[in-house]
């Protein structure tokens, strides 16, 4: 066999370990010989690859970013450094070229959507979930997105502690696009007061009602709000718009235009701090390293069976792959009424809108009988 491998979209931790964990297991159980893809699609189209060897891939499993580089523009169906031209053909015939088998494509629902498209060219693909966001439809969780939570929570258990010494209502931050899975789970785990996500347009006065509620309790505030939060009749803030890019908005700046939004309705003092890149960076969690391996295997395992065209997914705890058409071009959202925003709000978290209101009952409607 001879199996590609690239990365595509942002950079995540578990990369590399996923990298690591596609080509060993190729390599042991079919003495496959693996091929990389500089800088993720980019390398198709500049035919820039490179043979990875089984001392390439070692010792790799800690370290963060990707040994293959990555980009975020490189469409081969719409390529920005050809004007928007399609090049998918010539990619496809340099695919042809390599003689592979397929490739085994980590990322995003975006790189996800170039892999379905450049499959009906003919081209072969295993997809492997990554993103900090944990958006992809069709799986439970991605790998990148436990680190992500982590490096999350420990900012808001940091301004915690300034919050509360000075009195003041401090704001964090996080990634996420379009959904607030990051800002939810990361709201839950550092106990922050408010969360905010896209999926929930909040009312600033409701956000203020909790403000003065704790300066009267407990002196200080801890918001939590994903950069795709907005208000009721608002709009999202949008930092700058990257022409030629899948998805050329870039979101950030919600932290600063709640801070401006809250100071003409409270007295204290507000800060806000937006971590970024600091999310993406760094080694993987010891869960990211263990999902991103299974994760990898399981991609070598239907490459070694020849079931291309197919994502690897976790669900209900499960390794399994869905079709890659399943998951294109889609996003998969927070439910309003799941577990973990009902969670947080029995335990007095708010969400921004005085009109959710889920009884503590909803909590035994979502545990199955046994």
């Amino acid at each position: 066999m001879k199996v590609g491998i690239l990365t595509g979209g942002g950079d995540c931790p578990g990369l590399n370990a996923v990298i690591r964990a596609v080509a060993k297991s190729l390599m042991v159980d079919c003495g496959a010989e693996i091929v990389g893809f500089e800088e993720g699609f980019l390398g198709l189209i500049e035919r820039r690859s490179m043979p990875l060897s089984y001392r390439d891939v070692s010792g790799i499993l800690a370290e963060g970013g990707t040994i293959l580089g990555t980009h975020n523009k490189a469409n081969p169906t719409s390529f920005y450094g050809a004007d928007g031209a399609d090049v998918s053909d010539q990619v496809f015939e340099y695919y042809q070229e390599l003689g592979l088998d397929g490739i085994v494509v980590l990322g995003g629902d975006g790189t996800m959507s170039i892999c379905h498209e450049m499959s009906k060219k003919g081209m072969r693909f295993i997809g492997v979930p990554k993103t900090i966001d944990n958006d992809l439809m069709q799986t439970d969780r991605t790998f990148g997105f436990d680190t992500a939570v982590a490096i999350a929570t420990d900012g808001i258990d940091r301004l915690q502690t300034t919050g509360q010494s000075h009195g003041r209502v401090m704001i964090l931050e996080t990634m996420g696009r379009y959904t607030g899975w990051l800002a939810l789970y990361a709201g839950i785990a550092g106990g922050a007061d408010v969360i905010l996500i896209p999926e929930i347009p909040y009312d600033i006065n409701e956000i203020a009602r909790v403000c003065e509620a704790r300066a009267k309790r407990q002196r200080f505030t801890i918001i939590a709000v994903a950069e795709g939060a907005r208000a009721k009749e608002g709009s999202l803030t949008v930092r700058e718009v990257v022409e030629g890019s899948p998805d050329p908005l870039r979101l950030g700046g919600v932290g600063n235009v709640l801070k401006q939004q809250l100071e003409g309705l409270i007295n204290q003092e507000i800060r806000t701090t937006v971590l970024g890149h600091i999310q993406r960076g760094g080694s993987p969690s010891p869960f990211d390293r263990i999902l991103a391996t299974q994760f990898g295997c399981y991609a070598g395992a239907l490459a070694a069976q020849g079931k291309w065209g197919r994502m690897v997914a976790l669900q209900d705890n499960k390794l399994t792959s869905v079709k890659l058409e399943h998951v294109a071009n889609q996003t998969r959202y927070v439910k309003p009424d799941s577990m973990a925003v009902t969670s947080a709000m029995a335990i007095g978290a708010s969400f921004g809108d005085p009109d959710l209101k889920l009884p503590l009952a909803h909590l035994g409607d979502l545990v199955p009988a046994v």
